[in-house]
């Protein structure tokens, strides 16, 4: 060997002969079965491969891949674990030159069969299978750097290499799960196919380039699809946590948009197959990097919207085929369900990966996508409709509160712009409760910046704030100007959800988080005054209960008041305040213990059917709470002026109220303009006092006019029928006969002096004609 050796490297230009030589001895010997001669011609190739890299070596090299392939195609595993173990070998050596007409088309199809060997002993089919992952790492090795020989790339390659790989990694011998960890394996179970697999695919992923992904992922999908592996999802995670952390990470949202693509593809696939995308889809948001899901942010989430209404829509009809109304495939509620929660969880995934400013975008756009009864969305009529409208809102909804939970932002501002918060809002007063909490909590994720929130998960009246630690900072300006800016919106929105029946414990749970967190986090004492006017006003509800609320509903808001007080008093450290506030308190233990959290807010509420019957003690008084506020520096003015809130046109049309209510509106409006309104009104000559008087009086004759406004909502509300009926009636017959004027004056215009009336024809009539009787002629008939 060592003479064969040097004179091979003494004279290249022989190599060629002696691998043409060696070649045909060693084909001969395989032949005969003469292994040991086989064994020997493969170790000489071996020894002189190693040993002469220079330019000649390209000629050698055909030889010695044609008795290669000769080894492979045995049927002896002995001869194809030699022939791969050669076949590695050459894989590591770095020629000087590229070979343009070499082809390794034979080694990919091959090896890829050793992969997937049935043989009968165990040993010897890990053995060929090792030796098949061992010579495709070798193919990829050799070709993948090198643009001029065989693009491995291609998907003809492709999808031979990825789906062998595929099937080792999915088929662990038992021994082999059995083992805690790749670090406290022995070394035998770590030369398994398995890591030997996992090893090759890891390495044939951190080597594709930006053209390349799209083939090397699009079998990983098939392979999938084919064993049926999505539903397990457990193999499927699995494969793709390998790809997204093996491949470039500026690569990663081709993956994430291939996935996204797979999933439209299996729009109509079992909702277990399409919640397995789903689940692998999160994990892969998961792992990318910050902000790599890609230029097509938005279209990413549209995607997934899309497959959560097309999951409502197969829940309903119970078809995959909505237009034809018949399914071969019979559709599982729990089962969409499910897929409809994996999509909601993804959505949050994915938007934890993005900076701020996108997931501000994110949420915009969710929002738009939930129809509301004010907005120009179409709402779908009907029973059906109905249903598909309420649960595309609740799943909309959802989704919202999965990105606003991940979602940090100082400034409130961006955070909640006003054309958000206005669709947010209208959606609080929707007739369902799981609606109204989903919205709660969605204001409440976003106000809350310091992780309070699971401070005020129960109500209670504690006598000490300082246990609760609470992480307060001074309100920023940004957050004055938003609450300048939406502040009584907030509060009225509060205060018409409190006077809701449907209200359950988790809504006032929500609404007194809510009134703490906007106490905690965007406070000044303008909106501490504020807030306390509009828990007395709350407090009111439940007194004089003119929307007739249960017993539950009245002692929860009243319980809901008496905790909010109590902490607020705390926050505010005045002493008389405090007082006043833990005197109720006391007496409420004593007289009305049924009007505090403690016994409201429990399993089993201990309620009283005597509510109208309390005394002034166990009540909060809006004069005293302002004399003693109004002495520490607080608008006392500003306390003493019961809250009311301003009715506005969008909390009418998000919710369907009583007709009584909607031609109070419109009376409202129609007496505000009324012609009498308007004589009434003398006109008034403008001088100094007179503005002076104006701005002085500005706050009455506001709060003057909200009471003329509430005593009109009022009358229209309890009032008679017949009497409603009557001022209806006596408006509709006054615009009747003002509308018989106008057509009298219409269709019978007065006489012309002469007494008649010039026809078209230009014949003198003596009495007028109704135009439905007139003879036009034929150019004026369209």
């Amino acid at each position: 060997m060592e003479k064969l050796t040097f004179y091979a490297l003494s004279a290249p230009e022989k190599l060629d002969r002696i691998g043409a030589y060696l070649s045909e001895r060693l084909i001969r010997d395989v032949s005969r079965h003469r292994y040991g001669y086989v064994c020997i011609a493969m170790e000489a190739l071996d020894q002189l491969l190693m040993a002469c890299h220079c330019q000649s070596i390209n000629l050698f090299v055909e030889s010695f891949l044609k008795m290669v392939a000769k080894l492979l195609e045995s049927e002896k595993p002995n001869l194809q674990i030699l022939g791969t173990n050669s076949f590695v070998k050459f894989a590591n050596i770095e020629e000087d030159t590229p070979s343009y007409h070499r082809s390794y088309d034979f080694f990919v199809s091959r090896f890829s069969e050793m992969c997937h060997s049935s043989h009968d002993d165990l040993d010897i089919r890990t053995k060929i299978r090792m030796s098949g992952i061992k010579g495709l790492q070798g193919v990829v090795r050799k070709t993948v750097n090198d643009e001029l020989q065989a693009n491995i790339w291609d998907p003809q390659h492709m999808d031979k290499i990825v789906p062998s790989l595929l099937f080792n990694l999915q088929h662990v011998e038992e021994a082999e799960s059995r083992s805690p960890s790749p670090l406290q394996a022995t070394e035998k179970e770590k030369e398994s196919p398995t890591e030997l697999a996992e090893r090759c695919l890891r390495e044939l992923l951190g080597r594709a380039a930006y053209g390349n992904i799209k083939n090397a992922i699009k079998p990983v999908l098939i392979h999938l699809d084919n064993h049926s592996l999505w539903e397990p999802k457990i193999f499927a995670t699995c494969c793709f946590r390998i790809i997204m952390y093996s491949i470039q990470p500026q690569h990663s949202h081709l993956v994430i948009q291939q996935l996204l693509g797979h999933l439209d593809a299996n729009s109509k696939s079992a909702a277990t197959v399409r919640a397995g995308i789903v689940e692998v889809l999160s994990e892969a948001a998961v792992i990318a990097a910050s902000g790599s899901v890609g230029p097509t942010v938005l279209e990413v989430f549209n995607t997934l919207l899309r497959q959560l209404r097309l999951s409502i829509d197969y829940a309903l009809t119970g078809s995959y085929d909505c237009a034809a109304g018949v399914s071969t495939k019979i559709i599982k509620e729990h089962e969409e369900r499910m897929f409809q929660e994996a999509v909601i969880k993804t959505i949050g995934s994915f938007a934890s990966t993005l900076p701020t400013y996108q997931q501000s975008e994110v949420m915009v756009f969710i929002m738009n996508k939930v129809p509301l009864p004010s907005s120009q969305q179409s709402i779908e009529a009907g029973k059906a409709g109905e249903n598909r409208n309420r649960l595309t809102q609740i799943m909309l909804l959802k989704s919202l509160l999965q990105v606003s939970v991940g979602f940090q932002c100082s400034n409130m501002l961006t955070a909640l712009p006003s054309a958000f918060l206005d669709r947010l809002l209208s959606a609080a007063l929707m007739e369902d409760a799981e609606i109204r909490l989903f919205v709660l909590e969605i204001l409440i994720s976003f106000i809350d910046r310091h992780g309070n929130r699971q401070k005020f998960s129960t109500i209670s009246t504690i006598s000490d704030i300082s246990v609760l630690k609470l992480k307060v900072d001074k309100c920023s300006r940004q957050d004055t100007v938003f609450m300048k800016k939406h502040g009584q919106q907030l509060y009225r929105h509060i205060y018409l959800i409190c006077k809701e029946e449907s209200n359950v414990q988790a809504h006032y749970e929500a609404l007194y988080s809510m009134l703490m967190l906007i106490s905690i986090e965007l406070a000044n004492e303008e909106v501490v005054v504020d807030l306390i006017r509009l828990v007395l006003a709350v407090q009111e509800i439940a007194q004089i209960n003119e929307d007739n609320l249960t017993a539950y509903n009245r002692c929860a808001l009243f319980a809901l008041g008496a905790a909010y007080l109590n902490l607020i008093s705390q926050l505010t450290t005045v002493p008389t305040f405090c007082q006043h506030i833990h005197e109720v308190i006391q007496m409420r233990q004593k007289e009305a213990p049924y009007l505090l959290p403690e016994d409201v807010f429990v399993e089993r509420p201990r309620l009283s059917k005597s509510l109208d019957r309390l005394g002034p003690e166990v009540f909060f008084w809006q004069s005293k709470i302002s004399e003693v506020l109004g002495g520490s520096g607080y608008n006392s003015d500003r306390l003493s002026t019961p809250y009311i809130p301003q009715l506005t046109d969008e909390d009418r049309l998000s919710k369907r109220k009583s007709i009584g209510e909607t031609i109070s509106l419109q009376v409202e409006v129609e007496s505000r303009n009324s012609p009498e309104r308007e004589q009434r009104a003398p006109a008034e000559e403008i001088t100094y006092e007179t503005l002076k008087k104006a701005i002085v009086d500005s706050v009455a004759v506001e709060e003057q006019e909200r009471e003329r406004r509430r005593q009109v909502v009022e009358k229209f509300q309890k009032a008679p029928f017949e009497e409603i009926a009557a001022h209806c009636g006596a408006r509709a017959t006054l615009l009747q006969s003002k509308l018989n004027q106008i057509f009298e004056i219409t269709i019978r215009p007065p006489p012309s002096p002469s007494g008649t009336i010039t026809a078209a024809y230009g014949q003198p009539q003596n009495h007028s004609i109704p135009v439905y009787e007139m003879k036009f002629p034929d150019l004026c008939v369209y």
